[in-house]
């Protein structure tokens, strides 16, 4: 069954369909709706999750394979299949139909593919999954909606946004999702749950070109040590809360790492780059900083900043920016093994 993407969710609360296929080109909505489907697969004891990307390398009996597979850890499954063209080809048809005419009790399977026209949607491997479960298309507001969405998210985010707010920062995101929905959490860093006036985003985006947090980012990911300090110095002494540099810092950590393992899983680097919200401007910085690191340091990385983030609410004793300069030379390219520490 066909679901339209507003009425997702109100569906998903009602029952667990056995699959789903998200179709999609908006990297936020795509990772959302993935979400979703995997938050309430856990609410209904699926405890084990295998991924699955149908790269030209994929042997589709894999899929077969998994969905009759005994699980170790869990009694029931949730099979993510990443299909980065949206073509499985004879074979990958195949199998889908297959798996499809008959779902495992104790599996669900979520298949993710970037968005389908109107002749991929009547291919049998597609027929076959929305007979089976659902099939839900992600598409993303169009402008004139645009204002109303960053609106919702400012609400959920405990932010009531006075008049031209949302038009304002719609203005600015020019159609990006990711980045609207970084400068609503960059607003609920900055500024007291309540009302939004024009004032307080016009003096927030100020501040954060006045507090150079991104150009920290981009320093870090250069591996500039030098300037990353300098930054960091002067960020201190113009009275930046810490939380709002972590911030920044974290949100880069996290894309890098996670363009890293889609790379690692057969995505061309440009598109996973894309695909995390790093646009081509920024993409030889960040390409630097994954081989410099890669896959498991940038997720050792991730940890270190949650540790900052620990200490720079106060939940672990420590100095905030001191572990955010220690996190920034690890960052930059001075790692524990340059430092000769084990």
């Amino acid at each position: 069954m066909t679901v339209p993407a507003h009425k997702f969710q109100a569906d998903l609360a009602r029952d667990l369909a056995p699959i789903y296929l998200i179709s999609g080109d908006e990297p936020l909505l795509m990772a959302e709706a993935g979400d979703m489907v995997r938050s309430r697969a856990r609410s209904e004891g699926f405890g084990e999750r295998e991924v699955l990307t149908a790269d030209r390398y994929f042997d589709w009996s894999e899929l077969a394979a998994a969905g009759s597979a005994m699980s170790l850890f869990a009694e029931k499954r949730l099979i993510e299949l990443r299909i980065p063209n949206g073509k499985p080809g004879t074979a990958g048809s195949k199998a889908l139909i297959g798996f499809a005419s008959s779902p495992p009790e104790d599996v669900l399977l979520l298949v993710l593919v970037p968005r389908l026209d109107k002749r991929a949607m009547q291919t049998a491997w597609v027929k076959a999954l929305d007979k089976a479960g659902r099939v839900v298309q992600v598409w993303p507001p169009e402008r004139a909606r645009l204002p109303g969405w960053i609106a919702t998210r400012m609400r959920e985010a405990g932010l009531e946004p006075g008049t031209g707010v949302a038009e304002l920062i719609a203005d600015r995101v020019e159609g990006n999702l990711l980045a609207a929905d970084q400068e609503v959490r960059k607003l609920s860093l900055l500024l007291e749950p309540g009302r939004v006036e024009m004032e307080d985003v016009t003096r927030a985006v100020a501040d954060s070109s006045r507090y150079d947090v991104f150009d920290l980012v981009d320093a870090l990911d250069q591996g500039d040590l030098a300037r990353c300090h300098r930054i960091l110095a002067g960020l201190r002494g113009e009275g930046v809360e810490p939380v709002l540099v972590l911030w920044a810092v974290a949100r880069e950590l996290r894309a890098l790492a996670t363009a890293s393992w889609e790379t690692g899983r057969g995505e061309r680097e440009d598109q996973a780059l894309r695909g995390v919200g790093i646009w081509p401007r920024r993409q030889p910085a960040a390409k630097a900083a994954i081989r410099r690191h890669g896959r498991k340091g940038l997720l050792r990385l991730v940890r270190q900043a949650s540790a900052v983030d620990r200490i720079v609410k106060g939940a672990q004793p420590g100095r905030p920016w001191q572990a955010l300069a220690d996190l920034a030379t690890e960052m930059a390219g001075v790692t524990r093994a340059n430092r000769g520490v084990a």
